[in-house]
């Protein structure tokens, strides 16, 4: 996912990530007015119950979640879910053919299989409706890292806050629609943010070849 070129405002407008071009135009148009089911404010702690970084990826990465409809089912299950299954996100961005989120779960580890489980059921289900394409594999697997160490756990967190920015897609994380910058800066004490996103991430060994 790069860029080939960037707009005057921040966005990308020559996208090679499965044809994006009419997102970054919904995105121009007013791009955060679609409400969202917002968790709470970010609780930013480790604890024995665990922090887990998951990324999940479609079948062969192709780019199936490609127009505006698609990527809000993905985010807005994502975020239903998640506080439906008592996992709590932390942060989250999602793409065309992958997603990557953080969250602290009040469960044990099974829980995340069956949460992920669902999510990969339900928009899989409701994207070939959409797509009209009834039985298409959708989804392939999910790599799922526990977070047990500080600053490990923060240098992540700035990671999928600024995935967008990697991948090409804007200039300013909270640009983007579907991740969670805009969500986090504007929830989050102002010292977190300016300490989370201090954190480099360049040399983080993260799977991410999307």
């Amino acid at each position: 996912m790069k860029s080939a070129g960037a707009s005057g405002n921040g966005i990308s407008c020559d996208l090679e990530c499965g044809g994006l071009t009419p997102l970054v135009r919904a995105m121009e148009a007013n791009q955060l007015s679609r409400k969202k089911d917002w968790p709470h404010a970010p609780v930013h702690r480790l604890d024995s119950r665990g922090v887990y970084m998951v990324t999940s990826a479609t079948i062969h990465k192709q780019h199936l979640f490609t127009s505006t409809q698609a990527l809000d089912l993905l985010e807005d299950q994502l975020l239903l879910l998640a506080r439906k299954s008592e996992w709590h996100l932390h942060a989250w961005a999602v793409f065309p053919n992958h997603y990557h989120f953080i969250a602290r779960s009040t469960q044990e580890m099974t829980r995340l299989r069956e949460f992920l489980s669902h999510l990969h059921t339900k928009t899989s289900s409701e994207l070939n409706r959409m797509d009209d394409t009834i039985g298409r594999s959708v989804w392939f697997n999910f790599w799922d890292t526990k977070l047990t160490y500080e600053r490990s756990y923060l240098a992540r967190l700035n990671y999928v806050h600024q995935n967008p920015v990697k991948h090409g897609l804007v200039n300013v994380a909270n640009q983007y629609r579907w991740c969670s910058a805009a969500w986090f800066e504007r929830t989050a004490a102002p010292a977190m943010v300016k300490t989370v996103y201090a954190f480099k991430i360049d040399k983080l060994n993260i799977a991410d070849d999307y």
